[in-house]
């Protein structure tokens, strides 16, 4: 499985990408963002995340930024599963933030989860992630108003985390969301 976006492409990890995603994920400041990463984050745990096979319905992906000299890693993005729902993670190398990547890598693979037949897709940034939010907003989804305590091994303790949802639906006319067709989760009234 492969997905192009405009500036972006997501493929499989192979087991020779484990240096390089070493080399960008081997940084406490992306990793205590990440509720299932290890800290510290070593070789053999590079190796073992580029050799995972995929799963049909939750993939994950290496995004890359294709270039006159081929591709560099600039991050992952993926689905998991998580009691009955498909749980985005993704997270983008530092001298890559502020670019935009992780928003068009997580419109790219939504996309691609509405193709898997997936109708609903979360989200649990750190509350103090606003970068991840912000993010998840601009992707189309909504805060749910769940809080969850989650650990990342990089933080000491469990930290609270805000869920964010995505209802994944074909656009009803051209006139339709400008979002690309994600409607936002609503929270009970």
């Amino acid at each position: 499985m492969f997905i192009r976006s405009e500036r972006l492409f997501l493929r499989p990890g192979w087991p020779e990408d484990w240096a390089e995603l070493h080399a960008l994920i081997d940084d406490e400041a992306v990793v205590r963002n990440l509720a299932r990463a290890p800290w510290p984050y070593g070789p053999d745990d590079a190796r073992n995340f580029a050799a995972l096979p995929q799963a049909d319905r939750h993939p994950h992906f290496f995004v890359t930024l294709p270039g006159a000299h081929g591709s560099r890693l600039v991050g992952c993005v993926g689905l998991v599963e998580a009691g009955g729902d498909a749980e985005l993670g993704y997270w983008i190398a530092q001298r890559h933030w502020g670019q935009g990547y992780a928003t068009e890598a997580v419109r790219a693979l939504l996309s691609f989860a509405r193709t898997l037949g997936h109708r609903r897709v979360i989200a649990t940034p750190f509350a103090d992630n606003a970068a991840s939010a912000r993010v998840l907003a601009k992707a189309g989804f909504r805060p749910t108003g769940e809080v969850r305590q989650l650990r990342s091994p990089a933080r000491n303790a469990p930290t609270a985390a805000l869920v964010h949802a995505v209802n994944l639906v074909a656009p009803v006319d051209a006139d339709g969301p400008e979002d690309g067709g994600f409607e936002p989760m609503r929270r009970a009234a």
